[in-house]
């Protein structure tokens, strides 16, 4: 599964010397030792912790799977800093690891998250500070599980329905975008549903018939590796809505009105007590994007995933930080 300038208000604009990193380590869930980045703040009462999306995305958020050098998450971390909001944001367990056989469970991810937490806590950058957990697409669902141990929580181009769900609405967006035929559409999208029926049930992969796009076939066979389909597995039908009801901190939600991985739903749950934002011309990475979204394939639209795309007018989530006491 797969971001011009917005210049803050005069009192939280902070010194550009407030912008090098400090380098951290800290151990996470099972003492499993985990690599992080400060950035100190200013008169903001809250300092962030960061956490990045799915798959091979590291505390920048730059994925191999970019095309282009993309960090988004550090961009981000520098327009925080703009509002006096220091932050720690930190490499998820895998990163640059080759063993097969690290604990990457969902137990393992969130207590990361839980052990970050502690970790900024302990930081001098946050120092009197309040905790503001910040979690980004995959990672905004994950942290949906520990938000109420923060002081308030801001979910990033989160999925606003069930992962499962997501996948199977990513590919029907991507198979309708490429002119596939009814039943063309139909056989792929059926394939995938019992894919990931099989994961749900920790079964071995059904065969892929001849009519089935080798795309949609890898997706499935990434989704069920052994190493990760436990994780995969749990979070398929995790509820984000159910679980964000629950909170009761301050919390929003923000997404990108050009984002065509995750996108803001047609209507919120009328019990949820946080605050919706959809920032324009932002996409999955909240850089600016001035392209129609309905006629972007995930090709095209990572195109201006990267370090010469600026962010796009984040003035909402200021607005609502500004608010938070």
């Amino acid at each position: 599964m797969l971001p011009f300038l917005f210049l803050a208000p005069p009192a939280l604009v902070q010194s550009p010397s407030v912008a090098l990193d400090r380098e951290v380590g800290f151990p996470g869930f099972n003492a499993f030792p985990l690599r992080g980045s400060v950035k100190a703040g200013g008169s903001h009462p809250y300092f962030a912790v960061l956490v990045a999306g799915s798959g091979p995305t590291d505390r920048d958020w730059s994925n191999p799977l970019i095309p282009v050098p993309s960090h988004g998450g550090r961009d981000f971390a520098v327009w925080l800093q703009a509002q006096g909001i220091g932050s720690l944001r930190y490499d998820k367990r895998f990163i640059g690891s080759q063993d097969a056989k690290l604990d990457i469970s969902l137990d393992a991810q969130v207590g990361d998250i839980k052990a970050a937490m502690k970790a900024a806590r302990n930081l001098p950058e946050a120092k009197g500070k309040k905790l503001l957990l910040i979690g980004h697409s995959e990672g905004a669902l994950l942290s949906l599980l520990v938000a109420g141990e923060a002081e308030a929580a801001l979910f990033l181009a989160m999925p606003s329905i069930s992962m499962g769900k997501l996948i199977v609405a990513q590919v029907r967006a991507r198979l309708d975008a490429a002119g596939a035929p009814a039943e063309v559409s139909a056989e792929n999208l059926t394939y995938l549903e019992s894919a990931l029926g099989t994961i749900r049930r920790n079964q071995d992969l059904p065969q892929a018939s001849p009519g089935v796009v080798p795309g949609i076939a890898a997706l499935a066979r990434g989704l069920a590796r052994p190493e990760s389909r436990g994780f995969v597995r749990d979070l398929l039908d995790l509820d984000p809505w159910g679980t964000a009801k629950r909170l009761s901190i301050p919390c929003a939600m923000a997404w990108g009105d050009r984002d065509i991985q995750t996108w803001k739903p047609d209507t919120v749950p009328p019990d949820f007590k946080g605050t919706v934002i959809q920032i324009p011309e932002a996409n999955h990475l909240l850089k600016r994007e001035t392209r129609n979204r309905a006629g972007l394939s995930g090709a095209a639209a990572a195109t201006t995933y990267g370090d010469s795309t600026p962010m796009a007018d984040l003035s909402p989530i200021a607005t609502w930080l500004k608010a938070l006491k």
